[in-house]
């Protein structure tokens, strides 16, 4: 076995070793990116649920008559 052999196998197995950590970090990066839009998903969403049902008690009929008799009383 010659010595420049040995070298191109030490180099390979280092890069091999090198681009599984550079992909197991990447992996972890995106997994938390993931995760960021996964939690900000899930606020929009009930900031949605409050926003429709706001406009649900805006647009109902007994709401709307009920803000009536509250104006009239005053």
């Amino acid at each position: 076995m010659s010595k420049g052999y040995f070298v191109f196998v030490i180099f390979c197995v280092t890069s091999i070793l090198l681009f599984a950590v550079y992909l197991r970090s990447e992996r972890n990066r995106i997994f938390y990116k993931f995760s960021i839009c996964k939690s900000e998903q899930s606020r929009l969403k009930q900031q949605l649920g409050k926003k429709q049902l706001q406009l649900e008690g805006i647009i109902n009929p007994a709401a709307i008559s009920g803000s009536f008799e509250e104006q009239s009383d005053e």
